[in-house]
C-alpha cells in the first residue's frame, strides 16, 4: 500500500492543498494578503493559496514525525530562514508563530490533528488516513510491489 512517505513531497503537498480547500474548517483569515511569513522575508507570498500550501506542509511534517508531538517553536524553526542585514553577516530567524498556530488550530478543528498537553500537536488516525488516501490517489502503480510517482 502506498503511504505519504512513498510520494514526492511537492506532488503530495499540491494534492493535499486541493483537498484541504474542500474542508470548511480550514479558511485563511482576511489579513493574509498583507503579512509576511516571517521576519526573514521581504514580501508577502506570491501564491494566492499559500495558506493551504503551508497547512498541507505542516500536516505532512506531523505525519513524518510518526505520532510524536511537535510544538509551534519547532515548526517556527522549520519555516524560518536567513535574514539579510546589508553588509553584516546573515543570521537565522524563525518563521511566524501566529500563522503556524492558527493553521494547527484549524487542522485540530477539522479532526486531522490533536493536541498533546505541554508537548505540542500530533496527527490523528483520521489525518494519517487522509494523507495516505491522497498519496494513493497520486501514485500510479506500475508493477506489483513498485510505485511510479509522476
Amino acid at each position: 500500500m502506498v503511504t505519504a512517505r512513498d510520494v514526492r513531497a511537492d506532488i503530495l503537498i499540491s494534492e493535499v492543498k486541493e483537498e484541504l480547500k474542500k474542508i470548511a474548517c480550514i479558511k485563511p483569515p482576511g489579513w493574509i494578503y498583507y503579512v509576511k511569513t516571517g521576519v526573514s522575508r521581504e514580501r508577502s507570498p506570491d501564491q494566492e493559496d499559500w495558506w493551504y500550501i503551508r497547512a498541507a506542509s505542516i500536516l505532512r511534517t506531523l505525519y513524518l514525525r510518526g505520532g510524536k508531538p511537535v510544538g509551534v517553536e519547532r515548526l517556527r524553526t522549520k519555516y524560518g530562514g536567513r535574514t539579510g542585514r546589508r553588509v553584516r553577516p546573515e543570521h537565522f530567524r524563525k518563521g511566524s508563530g501566529h500563522i503556524i498556530r492558527l493553521i494547527l488550530q484549524q487542522l485540530e478543528e477539522a479532526g486531522l490533528v490533536t493536541k498533546v498537553e505541554k508537548k505540542g500537536r500530533k496527527i490523528t488516525p483520521q489525518g494519517t488516513s487522509f494523507l495516505d488516501k491522497v498519496a494513493a490517489k497520486v501514485a500510479k502503480p506500475m508493477k506489483p510491489g513498485r510505485v511510479r510517482v509522476p
